[in-house]
């Protein structure tokens, strides 16, 4: 499954890793790629191991803000 967040600004590159990381360590994360120029995080995941929310949650909770979820 591919879930795309459209976050608030990011405004250091450092963010990039912190969120990348944060997903790529997470049970059933395929691929975590954040565009910095765009704010938004793509996501490739096993749904039946993580989900569009429990992945919103996590970038929620590394302290950005998460305006649309769209999976497919």
């Amino acid at each position: 499954m591919k879930t795309n967040l459209k976050t608030e600004t990011f405004t250091c590159p450092s963010c990039i890793k912190k969120i990348e990381g944060n997903l790529s360590k997470r049970a059933g994360v395929e691929v975590a790629k954040v565009l910095f120029n765009s704010s938004k995080v793509k996501v490739e995941h096993d749904e039946s191991k993580i989900t569009a929310d429990e992945i919103r949650n996590v970038v929620e909770n590394l302290g950005y803000e998460v305006h649309t979820v769209k999976s497919s």
